[in-house]
């Protein structure tokens, strides 16, 4: 919308150009559906931003083992650069990043290294992942029908 105007649900009806808008979103039964072992574990919702493009998973985990933001990052960095998740996780060292710095890339997860929290206990962990929402999606449309084409090629890294 781009004045206010009447929606079934008010906030979706306010002015996007002019407001953060709290709305649901189904990530969380999605990410439930593709990993059940999460089932009833995840709990999700969305923030409407008055930007072009560009979106923020803020993913807030608690975990039974004590960690460190060092811990977490050599991790992330691992999946980022060996395996399977090679082309599903950039691993970003951009101190400063945006959602502007997002647009075109078709990486489906962008960890945002820096912007990682631990509390003191080590148990309590927030990460920042961000996705562009058009061509990162657009992207893995094309890599599944690869995938289920079975087109191959050979990657060097």
């Amino acid at each position: 919308n781009l004045v206010d105007n009447m929606h079934k649900k008010y906030r979706r009806g306010r002015a996007a150009a002019l407001n953060m808008v709290i709305t649901e979103t189904g990530a969380g039964s999605a990410v439930a559906k593709a990993l059940p072992s999460l089932e009833g574990k995840l709990t999700s919702n969305a923030i409407r931003v008055p930007v072009p493009n560009g979106s923020l998973v803020v993913l807030s985990l608690e975990v039974k083992k004590a960690t460190s933001i060092a811990g977490i990052n050599k991790i992330m960095k691992k999946y980022a650069l060996e395996g399977e998740l090679v082309e599903q996780i950039k691993y970003s060292l951009n101190n400063e990043l945006v959602s502007s710095d997002i647009v075109g890339t078709s990486a489906p997860a962008i960890y945002d290294s820096n912007a990682t929290i631990v509390a003191k206990d080590g148990k309590s962990i927030v990460l920042y992942i961000w996705y562009d929402n058009e061509y990162g999606y657009s992207h893995q449309v094309i890599r599944l029908a690869k995938y289920i084409a079975k087109v191959r090629r050979f990657t060097y890294y």
